[in-house]
């Protein structure tokens, strides 16, 4: 019977995520220094192009911290003897942090469970993109408006 491995990849998991918290959180952090620097510059709400690229810097900035938690996803699909080529690592795991699940590749019975634990954390990590992208654009409309109520 073909059992599918709990310890190991719960193990690599949390430690894949423990990292992607990191990450994250480090890109929540230079996205309010952004702003804040943006704000003493006199910036924000200022007119409609400079509050676009504040907004789509934050989104950049997001993306870039989602492609970095893919690629640590891809190496420790790697490292764990799940893929021999970056290329191949990368793709299933994009389509697991995505929560795609095309399913065309899949890991063996004892590291299956990496795939549900990455669509988790890519999951968490997306919310916390947008919370994080919303908040700018609600301080974008606070200060652009300031005399709507609240």
């Amino acid at each position: 019977m073909n059992r599918v491995a709990i310890l190991g990849p719960v193990i690599v998991g949390l430690i894949v995520i423990a990292c992607s918290i990191l990450i994250h959180g480090l890109s929540v952090l230079l996205i309010l220094k952004f702003v804040r620097t943006e704000r003493a510059r006199v910036r924000l709400g200022g007119t409609f192009w400079i509050d676009l690229g504040i907004v789509a810097t934050t989104m950049m900035i997001s993306l870039g911290a989602h492609a970095i938690t893919v690629c640590l996803w891809a190496v420790s699909t790697m490292l764990v003897g799940q893929f021999e080529d970056f290329g191949r690592a990368l793709y299933h795991s994009g389509v697991n942090y995505s929560s795609l699940g095309y399913g065309d590749i899949i890991m063996s019975q004892g590291w299956k469970l990496l795939g549900p634990i990455t669509a988790t954390d890519g999951l968490l990590m997306f919310g916390v993109s947008t919370a994080t992208i919303f908040a700018v654009i609600q301080r974008l409309v606070q200060i652009r408006y300031p005399d709507q109520p609240k």
